[in-house]
């Protein structure tokens, strides 16, 4: 058994959270309620010349006194309804990726909205936008990119980049960004080359070959790496500039018609006559990939789901073999997508493999962009992290765990500076209120391909380049979306500035889940013994995150549809019911599935046998779909509550959790029975 976490651990987190009996309801009040007084005398002294519009008298007339009674009339209907709400701040609660709330972000976040910032612009909102961008530099430190200035403007290729990030609605939005930015500078080079021949400009040398860009390649310009597409566009505008003179806007004019933005996707690849590109992602990996796909009008065709392997993770041998075929039929690759904690079953996919695949295949002449789903793990970046901006070493950050971080987690997490671009979510192990996902860039040039401007694409004024709070002042011409709450930035910056994101601040709350989840993977060994000749309790892959699934089947059964419907009863105990009050659930979950496609070979087999099932029962496409077998249904267990170690009387919630699941597996075996 993992030993339980040390006193401090516990003590630390206190402070940090309205906590499962609202023990710190009374800091909430008052600092509500102080905030709300500063906020009214803002409004006052506002001009305070211009009196009042409304009046004192006013309070005590009948239409007024309606309103008040109509609103609290409907505020208590409200708060009656949602106390059917799921109690996700609650250590019982092992169910999706949402838990408490940090306190310092929960107030901002209601402090922010009574201002009612805009983040779309500068104009909008001066403060809460320029709160954005240093959120977006704070998650660009803690995934090490770098967020100091160049010494000089204008670094050529290879020079050191600027990152930058800003906040989404949510990891999908963000997902979408990637394929966007990805989309935007993979076809660049080519719409560059095609605006110089649609009016006879002729570069001179240019670009990473150091020759005149007509001179290249369609396959050579489809696969130069981000630094080098943004150094190509700097190097052939200087170029325009200097030579062009006064037609300088006829080739960006040029330019822009040739652009995929321009042409859409079909018209731009029949005009080049290349093959749609392709994104290679795991077969483990979240939904939106596909969304994204349609959503860009590449199609979800041209999205490779990569095979997992025994582990849940990107399997690299099948990504290599996948690189090959793109590589030997001339089929361009956009991206390469590896997951930091997928949010099905917590794992982390081989990134540092999946960098040093990128590196092997640019000798090959293949280039494509590397985006890191982090929307769920992307913050226990933090837990790698010292205060003072360094990786931790890997023998020192095994100090307190039973078995994190593993070779290949540790592997993955300190391989992210070399990716493009990454996803995070505050809203899930941030612990701030929804809406607030993000995006993060390596190199902020990128926004120059996805302006809503034209004019911006090429900067005839200077050569030198804006910083990027000049640059982003009108954020809503650099994102997909347009206007978005700034009280979230101020909740994602107000948490990070109290509780930065290193091992000492955040990370030391994300210890106390990854020491559960330890805990928990323990407990399965335990009670798998405890349960022996009875049902078969397994962990199908170990957990590399605060994320652990298991596996129910009944012993003497071999019936894949069988085990599915045992399992589905058991969670049917442990699912919200709507029409019954949460208060009479000791324990609330969720479940996931491994269908049959996402594990071929090897892995599906493994796990079959392990848990005593006939492969011959696991079909694709049953004859009956009410049989369910083409997939295994599992319990998941998302551990991110930082409570779930301690327990009244000494007993956490996770031995707690046990004595509740094993009478309902009793339950159910004995109406199996029946």
């Amino acid at each position: 058994m993992t030993p339980p976490s040390a006193p401090d651990d516990l003590d630390f987190i206190q402070p940090w959270f309205l906590g499962p009996a609202a023990e710190n309801d009374q800091l909430l009040e008052s600092l509500v309620v102080e905030f709300l007084r500063d906020y009214a005398y803002w409004r006052r002294n506002f001009h305070p010349e211009d009196g009042f519009r409304i009046s004192a008298d006013a309070r005590h007339r009948p239409d007024f006194l309606g309103v008040q009674a109509r609103t609290r009339a409907e505020l208590h209907r409200l708060s009656a309804r949602l106390k059917r709400a799921v109690p996700v701040y609650h250590p019982r609660y092992v169910g999706h990726m949402t838990g408490d709330l940090l306190l310092p972000g929960l107030v901002a976040k209601l402090v922010t909205t009574l201002y009612n910032p805009n983040n779309v612009s500068e104009e909008a909102a001066p403060v809460t936008l320029e709160m954005e961008l240093e959120v977006g530099e704070q998650l660009a430190r803690m995934f090490g990119f770098s967020t100091e200035e160049p010494a000089s403007p204008g670094a050529p290729s290879g020079a050191p980049v600027v990152a930058w990030g800003h906040l989404t609605s949510g990891g999908t939005v963000a997902n979408y960004e990637a394929l966007w930015n990805f989309r935007s500078l993979k076809f660049h080079p080519l719409a560059l080359r095609a605006g110089c021949d649609a009016i006879d400009f002729e570069t001179g040398p240019v670009g990473p070959r150091d020759r005149p860009l007509g001179e290249y390649d369609t396959w050579e310009l489809l696969n130069l790496s981000i630094d080098d597409t943004v150094a190509l566009r700097r190097a052939v505008g200087a170029a325009a500039r200097e030579r062009l003179g006064t037609r300088f806007h006829e080739f960006a004019s040029a330019v822009e018609a040739e652009r995929i933005e321009t042409l859409g996707t079909a018209g731009f690849f029949l005009k080049h006559r290349i093959e749609p590109p392709r994104v290679l992602v795991s077969s483990a990996a979240h939904y939106s990939w596909s969304k994204g796909m349609k959503v860009l009008g590449l199609g979800t065709g041209q999205l490779e789901m990569v095979a997992i392997d025994d582990h849940m993770r990107l399997d690299i041998e099948d990504l290599r073999r996948r690189l090959d075929r793109c590589r030997d039929e001339r089929i361009p690759v956009l991206g390469v997508v590896g997951m930091l904690g997928t949010t099905e079953f917590g794992t982390v996919d081989p990134i540092h493999e999946i960098v040093a695949e990128r590196e092997r295949r640019r000798a090959e002449g293949l280039d494509f962009g590397i985006h890191v789903d982090g929307a769920w793990g992307g913050y226990l970046a933090s837990v790698f992290r010292t205060p003072e901006g360094g990786w931790r070493e890997q023998s020192e950050m095994k100090v307190g765990y039973t078995y994190f971080p593993g070779d290949v987690v540790y592997g993955a997490f300190t391989a992210v500076p070399h990716v493009d671009s990454v996803t995070v979510d505050p809203h899930k192990l941030g612990y701030v209120p929804y809406p607030a996902g993000a995006f993060i860039a390596r190199n902020r040039d990128v926004v120059d391909f996805i302006v809503q401007d034209a004019a911006y694409v090429f900067d005839v004024e200077t050569d030198e380049p804006p910083s990027t709070g000049e640059k982003l002042h009108n954020l809503g011409q650099y994102i997909l979306e347009g206007s978005k709450p700034g009280a979230s930035a101020a909740a994602v910056w107000v948490t990070h500035n109290v509780l930065p994101l290193d091992r000492d601040g955040l990370g030391r709350i994300l210890r106390l889940t990854i020491r559960a989840c330890e805990t928990f993977w323990d407990s399965v060994k335990e009670h798998a013994k405890e349960w022996e000749g009875r049902v078969r309790i397994r962990t199908p892959f170990e957990p590399d995150s605060n994320l652990i699934c298991i596996a129910l089947n009944p012993e003497g059964n071999t019936s894949v549809a069988e085990m599915n419907r045992f399992t589905r009863a058991v969670f049917r105990r442990m699912r919200v019911d709507p029409d019954k009050p949460v208060q009479v659930m000791e324990f609330i979950g969720s479940y996931t599935s491994m269908s049959r496609r996402n594990l071929p070979g090897d892995p599906g087999d493994r796990i079959l046998a392990d848990l005593g099932l006939d492969p011959r029962t696991f079909v694709q496409v049953p004859e009956d779909p009410a049989t369910e077998a083409d997939h295994l249904y599992i319990l998941r267990h998302t551990l991110m509550n930082p409570w779930q170690l301690g327990g009244p009387d000494g007993v956490s919630y996770i031995e707690r959790y046990w004595a509740y699941l094993g009478e309902v597996i009793e339950e159910e075996l004995a109406a199996r029975d029946r």
